[in-house]
């Protein structure tokens, strides 16, 4: 099992929204696709259900993968550039690997806009899309362009870790607020998106202003398909945490909380692997590859299991306040209320 998961509470990530001043501080914790493309393919043997309709033909990808662009503009940074933001791959805070936490602003303090050059800047937004499914997945996962409280995407940045020039481990983390995700051409050993992931949105998760309200909805429709003995079980009155606290605890063999994906009927899982494909959407295909491969490798979709998470047990089915995929080596934490923070990790188990 990936030995660097979230051990510390006081390393969560805090928004502005949360708690005054949050936006400068880190988090280990998960950041790919809006969840399964995949789904249609090798994994529905695997997950010994119903068949799922096949999802529509990308047309090919005519720009350059992602790490080559990461190469093109490690090439181009002078000395001061990678001082101020390229660090070792086995750099350290806290005791755990810097290039694994998560960030509600820019990972190392400095903005794209006050670092890069205009045609630097241009490269990492490319490289930004190459990691994305399409225009639709960049639109959403920019908040329709308004990057939340970084208000542009210039007010976002980027680390690097390692050396991406030659066949040295690396890692390049964008994040900005409400957002971490990553690109590591697979150094990162057993691990999907190349370590935890965060997204979200400051709207409330059941409003249409939202830009992940469909997968609010989605995710009703999940507990909506479950009988009445399934509801009652799958609804746990409290809180899954958030950041850190959302997935230090559930990387384990058996998790007990909510109801198994095993336990549910063929209609019924299929219907949940659906969803599952929504929320993987965005990231590019290579990386939800990798996802149902871990899933595969840690014991398949029958191992993971679902809840539903409220804050008081008078809320109605419609007011949930976070929902969560977790099983071992794996950890979906969606949180709707007060608004979308969305964390992942999915790691391969020894």
């Amino acid at each position: 099992m990936n030995a660097y998961l979230p051990t510390d509470a006081s390393n969560d990530a805090v928004c502005p929204e949360c708690a005054e001043g949050g936006s400068e501080r880190q988090s280990l914790s998960w950041g790919r696709r809006d969840f399964m493309r995949v789904m249609a393919g090798g994994a529905v043997g695997m997950m010994g259900g119903g068949a799922l309709r096949a999802a529509p033909a990308e047309a090919p990808r005519t720009v350059k993968p992602a790490e080559d662009m990461i190469r093109e503009l490690f090439a181009t940074l002078s000395a001061e550039q990678k001082t101020a933001m390229v660090r070792p791959w086995d750099h350290m805070t806290d005791g755990m690997p810097t290039r694994l936490k998560t960030h509600n602003a820019a990972p190392l303090g400095k903005k794209l806009g006050e670092q890069f050059t205009k045609p630097q800047q241009e490269l990492i937004e490319k490289t930004f899309r190459a990691i994305l499914s399409g225009d639709e997945a960049y639109d959403r996962i920019s908040r329709h362009g308004k990057w939340d409280s970084s208000g542009s995407f210039e007010g976002n940045g980027i680390a690097i870790f390692g050396d991406p020039s030659g066949k040295d481990p690396f890692s390049w983390v964008f994040a900005g607020h409400h957002l971490t995700l990553r690109c590591d051409g697979n150094s990162q050993p057993n691990t999907a998106f190349g370590g935890p992931m965060y997204y979200g949105h400051s709207a409330n998760g059941h409003s249409d202003v939202n830009v992940y309200n469909d997968q609010t909805r989605e995710v009703m429709s999940v507990f909506e398909v479950l009988n009445e003995a399934q509801q009652k079980q799958a609804v746990i009155v409290g809180s899954p945490g958030d950041g850190v606290g959302a997935l230090k605890a559930k990387l384990v063999e058996k998790p007990a909380t909510g109801v198994g994906y095993g336990e549910l009927d063929e209609s019924q899982r299929t219907h949940v692997a659906g969803v599952m494909r929504k929320l993987l959407d965005p990231f590019r295909k290579e990386d939800g590859d990798e996802v149902m491969q871990l899933i595969k490798t840690n014991g398949g979709m029958e191992k993971l299991r679902l809840a539903f998470y409220k804050d008081n047990a008078e809320k109605g089915n419609d007011r949930w306040d976070a929902w969560r995929i977790e099983g071992p080596g794996f950890v979906w934490n969606y949180r709707v209320l007060p608004h979308v923070h969305c964390f992942v990790n999915v790691v391969g188990q020894a």
